[in-house]
């Protein structure tokens, strides 16, 4: 053959061999790998066409960007409820929370009638040495007016958070005061608490409130035992409730705490990820101190992680009502635009084996959200006979039963009390007139409060002021009318929520805590089990 023969035929060759080569890789792909990899290509390859397809020839301008935005959230959704896209603009947002710290001017604000209301100011934070006080209304940011519809509680947030150091000028409307005074805040880091509250409840009992499990749990938590360790503490009750959870680091922490050596905490397990088991390393300084764990049906993930390794090893009494049920575990896949995925790629089991996952369906959010609901009306928080369980029984370490299937069933049921609940309680709730009542009475009246710095002396103080007559008088000329047997029936129900937002207000988080602890029947159940040295639970019968 010539070489002018060869060099024509070549590009036929080379074609030739090109073909036989993708049919033996697709071959091969199609019968070692499971075709996997064809598929995955087909499928996204189907979402760029369309993709191309509509912002080539759909008959309006589109954004394409926008439009995957709006599908993350549905794709994810036909997973399970808790895998999650967040846009960049809502990551900070979302991992504030379980940070230590945030940057910020360091005020608790609500917004009442379009303008924001400073409720209350950190303690040697920045809006403190600036000269803000509780009470203060903020009407303008850098010098642009901030009233209106535009004040929402996103935005507010958007101006007030910045980097460190950065400055902000806040114009302020004082209580009795009309001009605007104009105070210039140097933003700084702002310390995220999850334990909101650390006292004695009597001469033995020690109570620690954790509200999340965030990046500094664990070590809060050596701070609040030490304190209580120095009053003498010789019982201990630690408060879940209303505790959506948080990092699965912090939970395993705090329950090594308490645990002797060796003891299994929890371990994840899912169809890529290998069973990881966290163990107790026998560290822990509060091995042997009666303990109760308060949770409800809002305690979920971390919560339910901490109060399963003290169920399950026996090593606490759990009192309340059924946890939430999630024990799915989520990881954080970061894209290059700033947006996240929080990605379900485990599920989580207490030591006996169980996992508290409570029952859902793919792509059905709404059943899923609508549980509690469920459970209320089934009459679960009323009646420790309704829980439904899986039907699946566990064994504790000493052959106690526990069961899986959704949340951690306590040891002891604390029925909700619904007693005195009139509907006209209900809508003073939740209507929010009560926390708009709250606020302005504590607005009107800032001066005289001023002088109590004791929960006991202000909550003994209110009681004379008779606020349920005041907020009655309130909510009628603000569309709740006035039913007298109802506001006498609810009388107590209404003073203690009433006097607790204002007790909040004027003091902080624990004073709040402590006053609702006072008749709390939780609170009474632990205190009970403690006298009758009943903290840790006995064999079962076998």
């Amino acid at each position: 053959m010539s070489k002018n023969r060869q060099n024509k035929y070549m590009p036929l060759i080379m074609a030739v061999c090109v073909v036989v080569g993708i049919l033996i890789g697709t071959f091969y792909a199609n019968h070692f790998s499971g075709n996997r990899l064809s598929i995955i290509n087909s499928s996204s390859n189907k979402i760029n066409n369309l993709l191309h397809i509509i912002d080539d020839q759909y008959v309006d301008t589109v954004s394409v960007n926008q439009l995957v935005e709006k599908a993350m959230p549905q794709i994810l959704a036909e997973l399970d409820p808790h895998s999650v896209y967040i846009g960049a603009q809502d990551v900070q947002a979302a991992n504030d929370d379980l940070k230590g710290s945030f940057s910020g001017v360091g005020i608790e604000f609500t917004i009442r009638q379009d303008t924001i209301r400073v409720q209350n100011v950190i303690g040697n934070g920045p809006a403190e040495r600036a000269g803000l006080i509780a009470g203060d209304k903020i009407v303008s940011v850098d010098g642009n007016t901030f009233v209106g519809k535009k004040v929402t509680n996103q935005e507010a947030m958007r101006r007030l958070k910045g980097p460190k150091d950065t400055k902000v000028k806040l114009g302020i409307i004082r209580f009795g005061e009309k001009k605007v005074k104009y105070f210039t805040v140097t933003r700084g880091e702002i310390p995220q608490k999850s334990i909101t509250s650390t006292y004695m409840i009597d001469n033995e009992t020690g109570y620690i409130k954790v509200k999340n499990f965030g990046e500094n749990t664990y070590p809060e938590l050596l701070i609040a035992l030490a304190k209580l360790s120095q009053e003498g503490v010789e019982n201990l009750v630690i408060d879940l409730r209303g505790n959506l959870g948080g990092y699965l680091a912090s939970a395993v922490q705090m329950a090594n705490e308490f645990l002797p050596k060796g003891k299994l905490i929890v371990y994840t397990q899912g169809r890529k990820s290998p069973r990881q088991e966290y163990r107790s390393d026998g560290r822990g300084s509060y091995q042997h101190i009666p303990l109760v764990v308060l949770i409800d049906e809002v305690s979920a993930s971390s919560s339910e992680i901490f109060a399963g390794a003290m169920q399950d090893n026996d090593r606490a009494t759990i009192i309340g009502r059924r946890s939430f049920g999630k024990g799915l575990v989520q990881q954080p896949i970061p894209f290059n635009d700033g947006s996240m995925i929080r990605l379900t790629i485990a599920r989580y089991y207490t030591p006996s084996g169980r996992c508290i996952q409570k029952p859902y369906t793919m792509g059905d959010e709404k059943s899923y959200e609508e549980d509690l609901l469920d459970r209320y009306q089934h009459g679960e928080f009323f009646s420790q006979d309704s829980i439904r369980h899986s039907g699946k029984a566990y064994h504790t370490s000493i052959g106690r039963v526990v069961y899986g299937g959704g949340g951690i069933t306590p040891d002891i049921f604390i029925p909700e009390d619904t007693t005195n609940v009139t509907s006209y309680y209900k809508e003073a709730s939740m209507t929010g007139l009560i926390l708009q009542f709250a606020f302005n009475y504590t607005d009107n009246n800032r001066q005289k409060m001023n002088e109590f710095t004791e929960m006991k002396e202000l909550a003994a103080y209110l009681v004379k002021q008779n606020t349920v007559e005041k907020f009655a008088e309130f909510a009628n000329k603000n569309g709740l009318k006035r039913r007298n047997l109802m506001i006498k029936k609810s009388h107590k129900l209404l003073e203690r929520y009433i006097n607790s937002r204002i007790i909040y207000n004027m003091l902080n988080d624990e004073a709040w805590t402590q006053y609702l602890n006072l008749d709390d029947p939780a609170i009474a159940k632990t205190l009970d089990i403690f006298r009758r040295k009943a903290a840790f639970p006995k064999k079962a019968a076998l």
